[in-house]
């Protein structure tokens, strides 16, 4: 890596926030949040989090997070430094070389296990899964199998969760990226001399935009090259958005004739005027509960089995999707296909499409942004002969959970229309009587 963590430094406390990055206790920003990395000389682990601390992120939250991993042996600290005269934060990790290097799938457990934020949580376990796959196609070895000091070393760690942790600090919601720069030659490595841009970066970076530079040294490492790949939903210019705030993360080195920093820029995307009034429409709603801006991606498929696209459905539910479709459709040159529709949370777009990729194969997805209205429900709890039907209640319509209606029906020898049926007129008995059970 081109940034060694030095042991010892002085540990300064962050920068204030500032106007409009609210504390993590109490954010106010919402889902419109974005991150620019900006790697105009390469960006590595600390490197991230340095330009993350000075954009306002919460060093003592980022600290906290980090200790709910319950790995002893590590401090993080941060010290403000110039870089060829720019004033930018270098994240500062004090951590032993360890004697043993972890496996992907230890980290994967230990990420599981820790109480960390769910974003916090999935936005780790993307970027070591993605730094597993590429070291693992680099060494010809299984992704869970891989054990080598970029995954295994306790530094490492602390960057990648610290860096995920300091995203939630500022409530990032989208992280995207500009080209990334990398250097020219050879870099000595713990396999020994590899090409410069390692292959691993290589393979992270794929189909992504880099700059090459005319510098000797490694600019993107592994591990920065990791946190871009997974978390980054674009790549390029900066997005339309109202800056909230900006920092530079220092490397350890002076470059010559450039700065050794990675900048980051945190700010508000405008909401569509459009989806606004559509939100303010559908929450006058008669019944309407939460009414919420929800992520749609698409993409057609004329080449997958029914095997592989009801094994995808399953999947992408068991992953966190809200919901997904498929609808039958005809796409060029006769060919009969299907459009897959995801459901999603904002946050979850990344891991998502990456999730749909792997396993339909689609060279591409599409996304646009929905209003969703959940109008008021309750459920209540019916005994029909003796089985328990659970019966979900709207505004408009109460109707019994099939499942429940199915089993009771094999148990009691009748049919589920008319288990159902009776379901259905106990329980609006119950309503009537105001007395629903829950």
């Amino acid at each position: 890596m081109h940034d060694s963590h030095g042991a010892g430094a002085p540990v300064v406390e962050p920068r204030p926030a500032p106007a409009g990055i609210a504390a993590p206790a109490g954010r106010e920003l919402s889902g419109n949040t974005v991150a620019w990395f900006d790697p105009i000389s390469g960006i590595a682990g600390d490197m991230a989090l340095g330009a993350l601390l000075d954009a306002g992120a919460d060093l003592s939250y980022v600290t906290a997070q980090l200790q709910t991993l319950g790995l002893d042996g590590w401090q993080l600290g941060s010290e403000r430094v110039t870089r060829n005269e720019l004033a930018a934060t270098r994240a500062i990790v004090d951590a032993p070389e360890e004697h043993h290097h972890r496996r992907w799938r230890d980290i994967r457990s230990l990420l599981e296990a820790a109480p960390l934020v769910d974003r916090v949580r999935g936005r780790a376990l993307a970027v070591f899964e993605a730094l597993a796959v590429a070291e693992g196609q680099v060494h010809g070895v299984p992704a869970d199998e891989v054990h080598f000091h970029e995954v295994g070393a306790l530094d490492a760690i602390v960057d990648i969760v610290g860096v995920c942790a300091a995203l939630e600090s500022l409530s990032v919601d989208a992280v995207c990226c500009g080209p990334v720069a990398v250097g020219k030659g050879t870099i000595n490595a713990a396999h020994g001399v590899l090409p410069n841009p390692p292959p691993a970066v290589v393979n992270l970076l794929a189909d992504r935009p880099i700059v090459g530079v005319d510098i000797d040294r490694e600019l993107t490492t592994p591990t920065g090259a990791a946190i871009v790949a997974a978390l980054a939903g674009h790549f390029g210019a900066a997005p339309a958005m109202t800056i909230a705030s900006s920092g530079f993360g220092a490397g350890t080195r002076e470059l010559p004739g450039r700065p050794n920093v990675t900048g980051v820029l945190i700010g508000t995307v405008a909401r569509d005027e459009q989806a606004t009034s559509l939100t303010a429409a559908l929450a006058a709603v008669p019944g309407a509960g939460s009414t919420t801006e929800l992520v749609e991606l698409a993409t057609n498929l004329d080449d997958v089995s029914g095997e592989v696209l009801g094994h995808a459905i399953d999947a992408l539910l068991g992953a966190g999707a809200l919901d997904v479709w498929a609808v039958p459709i005809v796409m060029k040159k006769g060919r009969p296909a299907y459009t897959l529709t995801v459901l999603c949370e904002p946050a979850d777009v990344t891991r998502l499409a990456d999730l749909a990729a792997q396993l339909t194969g689609t060279l591409g997805l599409r996304a646009r942004t929905v209003v969703r209205t959940a109008l008021e429900r309750h459920t209540s709890t019916v005994d029909v002969g003796g089985h328990a039907i659970r019966v979900k209640h709207g505004p408009h319509r109460s109707k019994p959970e099939w499942d429940d209606v199915a089993a009771a029906a094999a148990a009691l020898n009748r049919t589920p229309a008319d288990v159902a049926r009776a379901a259905g007129s106990m329980a609006a008995s119950s309503e009537f009587d105001g007395d629903p059970a829950s």
